[in-house]
């Protein structure tokens, strides 16, 4: 055998495994997002989750691939929403329209309706941002304090999808 052949067949070889591990990976590509389209609920928790909460946390589960419903409860307070993602993923980000409820019984302060802009990473970091109209003020809230026309609905936590 001659150099040139030795050379021909190895570089086949080469060119065969380069394709052979190339091919693998695009298949667990593949596996990867028939998972991130399975995983279809969210738990997050974080300060301001589960209807303005000081800490709070929050379910999520979609309703076909681009709405969601959540609902939520934290101390001292509950909330719920409607949801709508901009990529058939519960890991895409999404505009909501939420009720807050700020306190129960005696230590109730307000409750809210509005919308939200929420931000998801791509691995586990959220927050939200939005305006909200006060429905009613609560024993808790002190005598007199004003309530604004409109007021700021923020929140800041962690999120993990699951199927």
């Amino acid at each position: 055998m001659s150099r040139d052949n030795i050379k021909q067949k190895c570089m086949k070889k080469i060119i065969i495994l380069i394709m052979i591990c190339f091919s693998t990976n695009l298949f667990s590509q593949t596996e990867q997002i028939k998972e991130e389209v399975n995983m279809r609920k969210s738990v997050t928790i974080g300060v301001m989750q589960g209807g303005g909460s000081l800490i709070g946390a929050d379910f999520e589960f979609l309703l076909t691939d681009y709405f969601g419903f959540q609902v939520g409860a934290g101390i001292v307070g509950y909330g719920a929403g409607l949801n709508y993602h901009f990529k058939p993923s519960i890991r895409s980000s999404f505009i909501s329209i939420q009720y807050w409820n700020q306190g129960i019984g005696k230590s109730f302060t307000q409750n809210a309706i509005g919308a939200t802009y929420v931000y998801r990473g791509k691995k586990w970091f959220t927050f939200q941002i939005g305006l909200g109209v006060p429905l009613e003020k609560g024993p808790a809230m002190p005598a007199d304090f004003e309530q604004p026309p409109v007021m700021l609905l923020y929140s800041i936590g962690a999120y993990i999808p699951f199927k």
